[in-house]
């Protein structure tokens, strides 16, 4: 006889009371002698749980990049909430000292090609990335975000990448 005792896996978790997964996902080069999208989509895994995958080349090599990064909450449409930031790319990844983007990053530096300095040239990507709560680190309220970030490089607009997500936290289901 077997006298190992059996985890209990019955019992609800904090796990299943969050749920933060990607809902859409719309990007736009506005010079296509610069970057170039090949493919990006969002695949379901399952009812909670949803992949980002996003390839694109940028032709020429990048010196200077920078990004607006703006988060809007849904309310009878996409409002301005908490955070429009402005900042050099480059120096980001020397000295990572933009708390905001920190955050941000927390979520998908594991799943990208966008992690070192400048210079970038040639493939980029992000693959299989899915949002998980615990890295975020801050409370965000209930509701539909968009993450929208605009790239520059040279100080010129390139291309647009738009992220939205659901986050609902429903502490009732932990009991």
């Amino acid at each position: 006889m077997d006298n190992t005792s059996k985890v209990d896996n019955s019992e609800p978790s904090f796990q299943d009371a969050v749920v933060f997964k990607f809902t859409n996902f719309v990007c736009e080069s506005y010079n296509q002698s610069w970057f170039v999208f090949h493919n990006y989509r969002l695949k379901a895994v399952s009812r909670n749980k949803v992949l980002l995958n996003v390839n694109g080349t940028i032709l020429h090599p990048v010196k200077n990049a920078s990004i607006r990064g703006r988060i809007f909450k849904k309310a009878n449409g996409y409002k301005p909430w908490l955070f429009d930031i402005y900042f050099d790319a480059c120096q980001y990844f020397l000295k990572r000292n933009q708390p905001v983007v920190n955050i941000v990053y927390r979520l998908f530096k594991e799943f990208t090609s966008l992690n070192h300095s400048c210079p970038y040239v040639g493939p980029q990507f992000v693959k299989d990335l899915y949002l998980r709560h615990e890295l975020l680190g801050i409370p965000l309220p209930t509701g539909d975000y968009l993450l929208a970030i605009q790239w520059y490089f040279d100080k010129k607009h390139q291309f647009d990448t738009n992220v939205s997500f659901t986050f609902v936290e429903d502490l009732m289901k932990r009991n």
